[in-house]
């Protein structure tokens, strides 16, 4: 069982340096959790992470409470949340009192600029990972390029997108084992 005051700290870190969403913390939980820690390997941290995409509320609270249950159950669940929650909790209080002093602060706007890049830049570098782990073929590849044609161009839920390819994904295996 893991510590309950590593949970709260391992996602308090990761809570503190996830800026732009539960997309943005993927590279965080895989060098720690899974290279660091070896809590998990990757695909219990990548099936946790779809499972936490589909559950209703913030991706980045709903895998944080799965992974701290993994550890320790409901006060792993309870600590490991809190740690995520905890900084953005108080880096928005924190930004609410000064922003809107500086809100138009060109400063302010070339730094949240560079933020939004940086979030970009990680968030690409989880695809590529991602794609370079798991697209083995060219069904996985097209079903990859239809999930995104889904997301992107139609604007399709991601719940039903990830069941869609689950779904397509099941009746290839079906049909190509015949």
């Amino acid at each position: 069982m893991q510590n309950l005051k590593d949970l709260f700290v391992l996602f308090f870190k990761i809570g503190l340096f996830t800026f732009g969403g539960g997309y943005a913390m993927l590279p965080l939980l895989k060098d720690e959790l899974v290279s660091k820690r070896r809590m998990l390997t990757e695909e219990e941290l990548l099936d946790m992470y779809a499972i936490g995409q589909c559950t209703p509320g913030i991706i980045a609270v709903n895998v944080a409470t799965f992974i701290g249950y993994r550890q320790a159950r409901i006060k792993g669940a309870v600590a490991s949340t809190l740690g995520m929650i905890f900084p953005s909790l108080l880096i928005i209080t924190m930004i609410a009192l000064v922003l809107r002093q500086y809100m138009y602060n060109r400063y302010v706007s070339y730094a949240f600029a560079g933020i939004r890049i940086g979030v970009v830049a990680l968030i690409a570098s989880v695809v590529v990972d991602l794609w370079k782990k798991n697209v083995r073929n060219y069904t996985d590849g097209t079903i990859f390029i239809a999930a995104l044609a889904l997301l992107g161009v139609f604007n399709l839920s991601a719940v039903w997108v990830v069941i869609a390819a689950a779904v397509l994904a099941l009746l290839i295996g079906e049909y190509v084992r015949k």
